[in-house]
Order: C-alpha cells, then sequence, then structure tokens
C-alpha cells in the first residue's frame, strides 16, 4: 500500500505489530515513550527527528532556536508520561557549507535548555548531509507509573495545559509573511513556536497524584492527537469549540471564532489528559501550584461517536482537516 495513503500512524502500527515482544517493555510503539522496567530501573525512552524543509526552515529559524527546540519536542514525550528526563543523544547530518560557529549555536541552544530541564548531553554521531538532519534520543526516569494513552473511560473529562493554536498560527505568518501583525503578538506568538515549553512539573504531577487516566502532548493538533487516545482508550470524544483556551496574541490575530490552529495546527507541545469528574477541584489546586492554566475542554463518550467538536449551542461543526500526518500530506516548515 502506498504510503500516501497507508499514512504515517497506519505505518507505525504496521510496524508495531511486526516487532519481537520483549517482557521488559511495558510500553512499545504507539505511545510518547517507551516504558522499559529491568531489575533495576524503570526507565522512559523516546525519540524524534527534525528535517530541514519538513520541521523547519533556516530562513526563519536560528540554530540556537533549532537546538532549544530539538530538545523541547523531546521533553514533552517524557512530560506527557509523567515522567523525569535524563539523558540526551543527538545525532546530526550537517552540510559542509556551514561553519563550526554555526554548530556552536546549535548545541548552545540545547544546553540552554538542558540545563534548565537538568538533562545531560551523553553523546551522539554525526554525517555529512546535503540538507539539515537531526535525530535525538532522549532516556528518562519514570518515578511514577506512566500515563499511557489508553486508560479514559466514558464519562472522562478532557483537558489541556497552557495555549492551543499559537505556533501553528506563527508559522503561518511566517509562511505569509504577514506585517500587519503588532511586534508584540508576532514576537509572543514566535516565541511559543522557535521555543515550546514542555510542561514536566506539571505531567509529573498528575502521574504522582494518579490524576490524568490518559495523556499524550499536543505535537500533531488537538484532534489528530485526541484521536491517539480515543484509539487507544476505545472511546469517543466532545470538544466545546468555546472552551478551547487562546491566548491573547492569537485573538489579537484571528478572532474570537476561528479556532482552526488551535484544532488542527500542532506543534504546541501541551499536555492533554483524561481525568475522572470527581477529581475536578484537585486539578484546579494542581494548576494553581504550578502557575500553569488547565482548561476543561471536553468530555469522553462512547466510541461510536468518535472525536467531534460542538458550538455553544451543541450542534456538530464540520472540521475538514484533523490535524498533520507526514506521509498523507507534506507540510513544508
Amino acid at each position: 500500500m502506498k504510503l500516501s495513503r497507508l499514512g504515517e500512524f497506519g505505518l507505525i502500527e504496521r510496524i508495531r505489530r511486526s516487532v519481537r515482544k520483549d517482557p521488559a517493555v511495558l510500553l512499545g510503539i504507539g505511545d510518547d515513550a517507551a516504558w522499559v522496567l529491568n531489575k533495576t530501573r524503570s526507565c522512559l525512552i523516546t525519540s524524534d527527528v527534525l528535517i530541514e524543509g519538513v520541521h523547519f526552515n533556516l530562513k526563519w529559524t536560528s540554530l540556537f532556536d533549532l537546538g532549544y527546540k530539538t530538545l523541547a519536542v523531546n521533553l514533552s514525550d517524557i512530560a506527557a508520561m509523567g515522567g523525569v528526563p535524563a539523558y540526551l543523544i543527538v545525532s546530526l547530518g550537517i552540510s559542509p557549507k556551514f561553519d563550526s560557529s554555526d554548530i556552536d549555536q546549535f548545541y548552545a541552544g540545547i544546553g540552554s535548555l538542558a540545563t534548565k530541564s537538568g538533562v545531560a548531553l551523553i553523546g551522539g554521531d554525526m554525517s555529512v548531509a546535503p540538507r539539515w538532519f537531526i535525530s535525538a534520543c532522549l532516556i528518562g526516569h519514570a518515578p511514577f507509573r506512566p500515563i499511557s494513552r489508553g486508560g479514559a473511560r466514558q464519562g472522562d473529562d478532557i483537558y489541556v495545559t497552557g495555549t492551543l493554536g499559537d505556533s501553528a498560527l506563527a508559522l503561518n505568518l511566517l509562511r505569509k509573511k504577514v506585517k500587519q501583525t503588532p511586534p508584540d503578538v508576532l514576537r509572543y506568538l514566535l516565541s511559543r513556536h522557535h521555543r515550546p515549553t514542555a510542561r514536566l512539573t506539571t505531567g509529573a504531577l498528575l502521574a504522582r497524584e494518579k490524576l490524568a487516566t490518559a495523556m499524550i502532548d499536543v505535537s500533531d493538533g488537538l484532534l489528530q492527537d485526541l484521536g491517539h487516545i480515543c484509539k487507544q482508550s476505545r472511546i469517543g470524544a466532545v470538544i466545546r469549540k468555546n472552551d478551547l483556551p487562546l491566548s491573547a496574541a492569537y485573538r489579537a490575530v484571528t478572532g474570537l471564532n476561528n479556532p482552526i490552529h488551535a484544532l488542527t495546527g500542532g506543534e504546541d507541545y501541551e499536555l492533554l489528559f483524561c481525568a475522572r469528574p470527581r477529581n475536578r477541584v484537585r486539578i484546579e489546586k494542581l494548576s494553581k501550584e504550578v502557575g500553569v492554566s488547565i482548561t476543561r475542554i471536553g468530555t469522553c463518550v462512547p466510541q461510536r461517536r468518535k472525536v467531534m467538536v460542538v458550538d455553544g449551542f451543541g450542534k456538530r461543526l464540520e472540521i475538514r482537516s484533523q490535524g498533520h500526518d507526514h506521509f498523507k500530506k507534506t507540510i513544508r516548515r
């Protein structure tokens, strides 16, 4: 089957079915990170690939920001499991046209975030390549039982941290070279795109307090990523458009009634999770404790209803795009 028809997630499922099972792997292919348990340690392992022209464009991305984001997207996967990051391995494909000072900037970006998150860069590999190719592997600890995508149940609340759509909107502004955007608004949106925040503390506390029944980070778009939770948990979901958390900068550019970037844009790296209704007060308290907004945006429903978005009157909205899939469409960053 052609990859354009199978899609990224169909290909992942095909690979998952073909691999050898190992009793030490408690969670393998198909979640934000693998969970491996041996006699002495419970580990989380995740990896990401970033390719020039597919995931980023050096016309508007500095090498410092590229290094920062390389670590940030992996940190977000660990956060989505409720883990603690520890060791980073980075392999690069680089064109010889770059100067050593350029590479210094890339690793300075990694180092800036590594210091804040307690991560040690411990190795990797390098090769000549026609364009930038980055492969990063992050290893973390699981001090609490990791939160998978498969534990949500009908009646659970659906929450998201922070705000949605800022990164995708920033990318849209960069592509169109819109000049009318107020400088402070553009600066905020670009910071959300180039230097996303992994919600490590929030994820770890949700795991420690056993508040989240299922969790994922929003990398491919709210609807796409919520679909992964629904598939693994065998449920459906209803999202209330009017409850989506949108930043003041987002509203300044798009207005009040255009949530498309928040629903389908991706690269926000916020935490999307489900929780029992009885834990609403505890989640509100946790939000205040960590200083991060946590917004209840929907409800888990029977699987036959899949993922749907409704307006303030409960009427279903037709959303054509469901989010990013590498093989079903090509998006140049």
